[in-house]
C-alpha cells in the first residue's frame, strides 16, 4: 500500500503509527510482520517516543547540531545535510504483529522523517502474515 504525507517544514517528525495500524487492520493479518519503507533519500523513518512531543523536537535539535547545513558540501543541489540525516535514521523499519495490533512498546510511535522539505512524500507499507 501507498500513502502520501504531506510535510510542512525543513524538518519534522510525522507521527505516522496510525496509518500502519489501519493498514495492519485493514489487511486482516492477525500474527506477522509489518514493514514500513521511505522511497526518498532526503527522508526515513524511525520508531522512537510518542507521549512527550519534546523528544522529536530534541532529536531534531542535536541532529542539526550534528549535521548542520554546511557551505562545504559538495552536493551540488545543497541538501547534503539531509542526505546524511535521511541514511542515520533509515529508510524502513519492521514491527512485528502480534492479534492483529502492533507490538509497539507502551511510548513507542512511528516517525516519518523529513529533513529536506516541505514536501509531498511516499510511504510504503507491506503487511505480511497470516
Amino acid at each position: 500500500m501507498v500513502y502520501s504525507v504531506k510535510t510542512s517544514k525543513a524538518d519534522e517528525f510525522i507521527n505516522i503509527t496510525g496509518i500502519v495500524a489501519q493498514a495492519v487492520r485493514e489487511s486482516g493479518v492477525k500474527d506477522g510482520i509489518v514493514t514500513v519503507f521511505v522511497p526518498h533519500t532526503t527522508a526515513g523513518v524511525t520508531i522512537n517516543e510518542n507521549a512527550d512531543p519534546d523528544v522529536t523536537w530534541d532529536i531534531l535539535y542535536t541532529l542539526n547540531k550534528v549535521f548542520p547545513d554546511r557551505s562545504e558540501y559538495r552536493h551540488f543541489e545543497g541538501n547534503s545535510h539531509a542526505h546524511v540525516k535521511a541514511s542515520l535514521m533509515g529508510s524502513s523499519c519492521t514491527v512485528i504483529i502480534e492479534n492483529g495490533q502492533l507490538m509497539l512498546g507502551t511510548w513507542q510511535g512511528i516517525y516519518f522523517c523529513e529533513f529536506d522539505g516541505p514536501r509531498n512524500r511516499k510511504v510504503y507499507i507491506k503487511v505480511m502474515g497470516n
